[in-house]
């Protein structure tokens, strides 16, 4: 793996593992009714951080943009 995708993939485990740690009530965001998964929802990050959703989601899959 050469480097590049290294740091992708490192910036991608880093934003994942980040975004499970904090509950949305931390961020005055509703609880909601379900959730799959412990954490904010990759929407809800985009939201916050003023980016796109798709944006977002190539940050977290470690893509090259």
């Amino acid at each position: 793996m050469d480097y590049s995708k290294q740091r992708h993939k490192e910036l991608g485990d880093f934003l994942r593992t980040r975004r499970a740690r904090i509950a949305p009530s931390q961020v005055g965001l509703p609880e909601g009714i379900r959730r799959r998964t412990p954490g904010l929802r990759r929407e809800e990050v985009a939201l916050l951080a003023g980016i796109g959703l798709t944006w977002y989601t190539w940050l977290e899959q470690g893509r090259s943009i």
